[in-house]
């Protein structure tokens, strides 16, 4: 539980907006992969069903970040123009997050070495390297996120830091071998991925030291509060939508008649059999 007593209404404000942001974000990202299921070949769906789970475990728990939030939190002012201050005997339930990510997590990783082309046996491998140091990370960073003084939050993110590590490793160097046996323009979006997954998870660390990077109460938790909402919708939301685009491109590779049916189109070339590739590219 945080509970970071006063927010002036610009703070309050922003990590109401961002919050609202975040759960907008996570839902209809979960609509939509849900809807699209049949747009990608039968092979790919499975990791498309599980980026609808990460994102639609997160909107949950974000409607739980948000109540929460706006429950803690009242102004003192009659017209709500605050300042607002916590509620007696309530607090921002941080642990949210926390439970959010031993979820998701795990599952984030099952989508990136589901839409790789990998064995079975190679999949199973680095699911049994990734899942437990994911849970691990997120079962280490939570002491230190609730941690009152700067050294324990210290002590606790460096601990967390050393899972963390080892899993961006293997990703981005998986992801990185995995680019030669991806076809066509799908390679050029696996690069990108690679990138995303850098970008989002690489932020994390960051806003969690905020409070020791100099920021301090109520200027902490609103920038690591906002800092969490924007990682997360970068590592949900936009990495589900680049898995959808990356399952679709490989589907029109793997199936000439369905890239025709989906396109609408006859400007097709072939590869020889059995694989053809359109020329145009997926919408």
């Amino acid at each position: 539980m945080v509970g970071i007593p006063e927010l002036t209404k610009g703070q309050f404000d922003i990590v109401y907006n961002t919050t609202s942001f975040a759960l907008a974000a996570m839902l209809f990202a979960s609509i939509f992969l849900l809807v699209s299921q049949g747009r990608v070949l039968p092979r790919y769906r499975t990791a498309l069903v599980i980026s609808a789970m990460v994102t639609g475990i997160a909107t949950y728990h974000y409607f739980r970040i948000f109540d929460s939030f706006k429950d803690a939190y009242v102004s003192f002012a009659a017209d709500g123009a605050g300042p607002f201050g916590l509620v007696n005997g309530l607090a921002f339930n941080e642990g949210y997050r926390y439970v959010d990510w031993l979820l998701t997590v795990p599952l984030l990783l099952v989508e990136t070495v589901a839409i790789l082309t990998v064995t079975q046996t190679e999949s199973r491998r680095l699911l049994l390297r990734l899942v437990p140091a994911s849970a691990l990370m997120i079962i280490l960073g939570y002491p230190g996120e609730v941690a009152s003084d700067n050294l324990t939050r210290g002590l606790w993110g460096a601990a967390s830091t050393i899972p963390f590590l080892y899993i961006v490793y293997i990703l981005f160097v998986e992801l990185t071998k995995s680019i030669e046996d991806q076809p066509g323009e799908a390679r050029d979006w696996v690069k990108n991925l690679r990138w995303v997954l850098l970008a989002s998870w690489g932020f994390y660390p960051i806003a969690y030291m905020f409070p020791m990077m100099g920021f301090g109460g109520a200027d902490a938790f609103v920038a690591r509060q906002v800092g969490y909402s924007i990682a997360d919708v970068i590592a949900k939301a936009v990495f589900a939508l680049l898995i959808y685009r990356i399952a679709r491109l490989k589907s029109f590779h793997d199936d000439a008649a369905f890239a025709r049916q989906e396109l609408s189109t006859k400007d097709f070339v072939s590869d020889g059999p059995p694989e053809r590739e359109p020329v145009t590219s997926a919408p």
